[in-house]
Order: C-alpha cells, then structure tokens, then sequence
C-alpha cells in the first residue's frame, strides 16, 4: 500500500530529488516529442513555430541547469556563476550599443568596478545599499566620467545606452542570487528553491503567451515592436505560469494562493521585460543579441536571461516585502 507524503513534511534533500525527477523527466520528454516532430518535417520544411518551441525548450534547460548550479555551488558560487553571466550579457549589450573612444573609461568602470562590486554587495548581503547602488551612485558617476572624456557628441544617447545595460544585465540579473541569501524566517537554506521558482515560471510564461498568440486572434499592441504581442496573450501567459507557481507552492515559503499571486507579478515582469528587449534589437536592427557572433564574439546568451532581468528584482522585492509585512 502506497502512503502519499505531503511534499512539504519531506526534508530538503526528498524535494530537491522529487524536483529532479519531476522537472527533467518534463523537460526530456517535451524535448524528444518537439525534436521528432521537427525530423518529421525535416528541414526543408521546418515550421518557424517549432524552431522557436525548440529555443523555448532550451531556455527551459538553462533554467533547470541554473538551477542546480545553484544548488549544487551554493551561495558563494552561484553568485560567482551569475557574476559571469552579467559579464558576458553586459558584453553582448555593449557590443550592440555604438560608443566611442571617449567611452572606454566609463565602460571599464562599468565592467571591472560596478559589476564586481555589485555582486560583492550581494554576497555580503548589504542588502539596502546594493538596491540602490547601481540607480543612485553609478548613475551619477558614469555620466561623470563620460564628461571628462571631453566629446560631447551624442553625449546623452551614449550614457544612457551605458546605463540601460549596466541596470538590465548586472542591476537585474543580481537580484536572481540575491534570492540565495535571504534571510527568512523558518526557510533557512532553501534560498535556491526561490531561484528555481523564478526562473520555472518566467520560462513558462514565455511559452505560453507565445502558444497563446498564435491560437487567439492576434490584437498586437505594438506591432512595430512585436506582431504576436497582445494584451490577452500576455494575460494568458502571465495567468499559466502563475497556476504552476501555485502548484509549487510546497517548495517555496508561500501558501498556495501567495505562491500564485507572486508567480504572477514575476512572469508578468519577465515577458514584459522581453517585450522591451525586443524593441531594444528592433532599434539595433538585429533579430537576436548574439546574431553577430562572427564580429563581436556574442553568443545570445542575453536572448535567454533577458526575462530574468526584468523578472529578478521585481520577485526579489515582493518576497522580501512580504516577510516584512507578516513579520
């Protein structure tokens, strides 16, 4: 006779091996049905919406494999682990944003000081001063240090693509280990869970709303921008990852209903930061950030976490908000 245990009543190692099962059992068969419907059709014949299931599906196994990095490094390394990610999508950002030669020193105090010191912040858990020390400090000061290059030549354009990706790869992308080092009441050592949750259902919310524009009636509200985005595709995205959150709920210090109602700010967040993402490409005239991988060394690794981006510091502050406000 089989006895069912409640997920939360198993110890911290039973969930993180039920998770295992569950999400990579998941992922490989989702994977194998996609890649035999792709051979079926063979590549002359290959349907855009399935190449793009297929980088979805991808995006998925970074997640998982975030995951366990997470996991299995522990806070000192995952943080090292996404301190190189912000390095390299900061590059790939930068590699697609014209500067000049008067912009060098404002890039190397963009790469060597504001993002290792960034996450320097978060493995010390200087919590209140690594909020504000990117929107407050480093913005003041890279605009400093681009005037004293002495060009003034589309001086604000050019700041202001510096800023813009310092905030979405290292401002956004730390708060995904700051997740890590919370320090929360009774969930002490099950920082990697948050990490997991954020990243399962910003994934989620991104397949959905891209299976859900092509069944609704497409309504773009920024065509320009995006044919497939729409307001009820996103709703519809937003609205299925928070369901699965909600079924997550065991692995996270939420009840069910909280679990949902956070799921749904994070993935709302996510695929709204891709929106923006993708009118940023628009702008650069490029389809994917690491398109030019042959000039610049890119290698797209912006496409995949530039939801997190967006998603990381709203999720991060709901659920330090919400541990103040029960106390």
């Amino acid at each position: 006779m089989t006895v069912w245990m409640d997920p939360r009543q198993m110890s911290v190692d039973q969930q993180v091996g039920l998770l295992f099962v569950l999400l990579f059992g998941a992922l490989l068969l989702a994977t194998a049905a996609a890649t035999l419907l792709a051979l079926r059709r063979g590549a002359d014949r290959a349907d855009p919406r399935h190449v793009r299931l297929l980088s979805d599906l991808r995006d998925l196994w970074l997640g998982a494999a975030v995951f366990w990095l997470a996991w299995v490094s522990g806070p000192v390394g995952a943080t090292l682990a996404f301190g190189i990610f912000s390095f390299l999508a900061l590059r790939e950002f930068i590699t697609l944003a014209p500067t000049r030669r008067s912009d060098h020193r404002s890039l190397i105090l963009a790469f060597f000081v504001v993002l290792p010191l960034q996450y320097v912040l978060v493995g010390s858990r200087s919590f209140d001063l690594f909020t504000v020390f990117i929107p407050v400090y480093v913005f003041l000061a890279i605009p400093v240090i681009s005037a004293l290059g002495g060009d003034p030549q589309r001086f604000l354009e050019r700041n202001a693509k510096i800023q813009w990706g310092i905030t979405v790869c290292v401002y956004g992308l730390s708060h995904a280990p700051a997740l890590l080092l919370l320090e929360l009441r009774r969930e002490e050592g099950r920082g990697a869970f948050l990490v997991f949750f954020l990243v399962v259902v910003v994934a989620t919310a991104q397949i959905a709303q891209e299976l859900m524009s092509r069944w609704l009636r497409r309504r773009p509200v920024a065509r320009h921008i995006d044919r497939s985005f729409s307001a009820r595709a996103w709703l519809a995205g937003a609205l299925a990852a928070a369901l699965l959150g909600a079924a997550l709920f065991w692995i996270t210090p939420f009840e069910a209903p909280q679990a949902l109602a956070m799921a749904f700010i994070a993935a709302g967040a996510g695929t709204l930061g891709e929106f923006v993402m993708k009118a940023l490409k628009k702008d650069a005239g490029v389809h994917s950030w690491g398109n030019r991988a042959s000039i610049t060394g890119a290698v797209g690794l912006l496409d995949r976490v530039a939801p997190l981006c967006f998603a990381a510091p709203v999720f991060f502050h709901s659920v330090r908000w919400f541990f103040q406000f029960r106390g």
